[in-house]
């Protein structure tokens, strides 16, 4: 499938602040089919230009009775029907189309949280591949209802309570969950959406890693001119030597490579990634050692958010020197900044709808996409700002990065100072956090997972024994978002 019959079979969530969202994405793009998340209140325009075949509206946290809830724009209805665009809406979504549309949705006499289970009243549209009577368990969470649907539509489904579960009108392409498909706890979710998005909808399924690959060589070539020179600033990490790889396929020994020593790194990182630079990637890169440059401005900063301001600006201003070098070197100012932003930042560093802001709740700025001045000298390529992280994996596979660098613990931008409370320069807090960092990646060198009580009892230990400083640990289990969002 090439790059157009992709774009034409695009699935477009629009985002009305469920925190499965980003789910819903992932799970239609396990199905090989291309989806993007945009805000909820996203203008008409945008959406249109996107040309979506599919819309599914998000579920959220707001009542469609309260001020300011969130809506499609104006619009929106004459636009999906016009244009012959299926709507699926879940949760939220669901009640925006019945009351959009003339329906009633009202506070629920019995409200429904946690797993369910639904019945299939008729035995069509989303329920076509059902029979009437047959059961399903499901996960809700809602406190209004749909007590009154807009003109032709009808209930395919109820949940025990007699609650509806599903709505739908075939002949103007809408359709309604009252729960949530995507997620793991609705065990029929996904063969649900399988079938919208297959039978009901008639997408195509051919979206793949090769064409994701193929179609960024092709903009990374047309962006940069054949005179042009490209920075890339190389963590070490998944993220940074993805793009790197990527981009270097495109144009090159253009490429100019970057590694920051910011005195902020895991144990002996500075010497392991440079070897594995050189012997596996064999990317050209420059290894700039700028740790006293960053431990004396974080001199006496405590507060995480000014921590990552700083060491964001601190980077740029490295990458501008670097820049300049460059130029003496070869004769000519390099022109772009690669940066490895992946698709949950740019999601993240969105307002979220409703909030009547024009900014979101403080998501971790130096997320690639937050925390970079305004009057940064180099424009930004970001090849990987339209994927996941397993999806980057895949890309990276593809075109032959080591293992070793796909598995790789993920770290974050700012290193170690956003793990150490307070000041990072005090005493030797950064060596204790390096050593006991050290010792959980060589006993387990895998990510988070459910990890077996003797595991940590033991692991506990060494580290308290073997780390002269650490009495105590601890395990932190909480996912992201909301850990990358800071409450003001």
């Amino acid at each position: 499938m090439d790059a157009q019959d992709v774009k034409s079979n695009l699935v477009l969530i629009l985002d009305f602040g469920s925190q499965y969202t980003h789910l819903i994405t992932r799970r239609i793009r396990a199905l090989n089919v291309f989806s993007l998340c945009v805000n909820g209140t996203s203008s008409l325009k945008s959406i249109a230009d996107l040309n979506p075949s599919v819309i599914i509206l998000s579920g959220g946290p707001h009542s469609v009775h309260a001020p300011n809830a969130p809506c499609f724009a104006p619009g929106f209805i004459e636009y999906v029907e016009s244009h012959k665009v299926h709507v699926l809406g879940i949760c939220y979504g669901l009640q925006l189309i019945v009351q959009q549309l003339g329906g009633e949705v009202r506070v629920g006499e019995k409200q429904e949280y946690g797993r369910m289970e639904i019945a299939v009243e008729k035995a069509v549209g989303l329920f076509g591949n059902k029979k009437i009577g047959d059961r399903q368990s499901v996960w809700m969470s809602h406190g209004d209802e749909a007590v009154k649907l807009p003109e032709g539509f009808e209930v395919v489904a109820r949940s025990r309570q007699g609650a509806v579960a599903a709505v739908e009108n075939p002949g103007r392409r809408f359709y309604g969950l009252q729960y949530h498909p995507e997620v793991t706890h609705s065990p029929e979710g996904m063969e649900t959406l399988k079938y919208f998005l297959f039978d009901i909808c008639g997408v195509a399924a051919g979206w793949k890693m090769e064409d994701v690959l193929d179609e960024e060589l092709k903009v990374i070539k047309n962006t940069v001119t054949p005179d042009d020179h490209v920075i890339c600033a190389l963590s070490g990490g998944v993220d940074s030597t993805v793009a790197a790889t990527l981009v270097h396929k495109a144009i090159g020994d253009r490429l100019h490579c970057v590694f920051v020593d910011n005195g902020l790194l895991r144990w002996r990182e500075r010497e392991r990634v440079m070897e594995t630079f050189e012997k596996d990637l064999h990317l050209p890169v420059t290894c700039v050692d700028a740790s006293e440059q960053f431990l004396s401005k974080l001199k006496g900063v405590t507060e995480p958010e000014k921590k990552r301001k700083i060491i964001g600006s601190e980077f740029i201003s490295i990458f501008d020197a670097f820049a300049h070098d460059l130029e003496q070197k070869v004769g000519k100012k390099p022109a772009y900044l690669v940066q490895g932003t992946l698709y949950p930042d740019v999601i993240e560093s969105c307002p979220p709808p409703g909030s009547g802001r024009t900014h979101s709740h403080t998501i971790k700025s130096h997320h690639n996409v937050g925390g970079l001045p305004k009057d940064m000298k180099l424009k930004l390529i970001e090849p990987l700002k339209l994927l996941f992280k397993d999806e980057v994996r895949q890309l990276g596979k593809i075109m032959g990065v080591p293992q070793a660098f796909l598995k790789r613990h993920p770290f974050p931008g700012p290193g170690l100072a956003v793990r150490v409370p307070g000041d990072v320069t005090l005493e030797n807090r950064l060596d204790i956090l390096r050593k006991a960092d050290e010792i959980f990646i060589s006993s387990h060198p895998r990510c988070w997972y459910y990890f077996d009580h003797k595991f940590l009892s033991d692991l506990s230990t060494r580290i308290c024994n073997e780390v002269p400083g650490v009495n105590r640990v601890l395990l932190d289990i909480t996912s992201k978002p909301p850990s990358t969002i800071e409450w003001e």
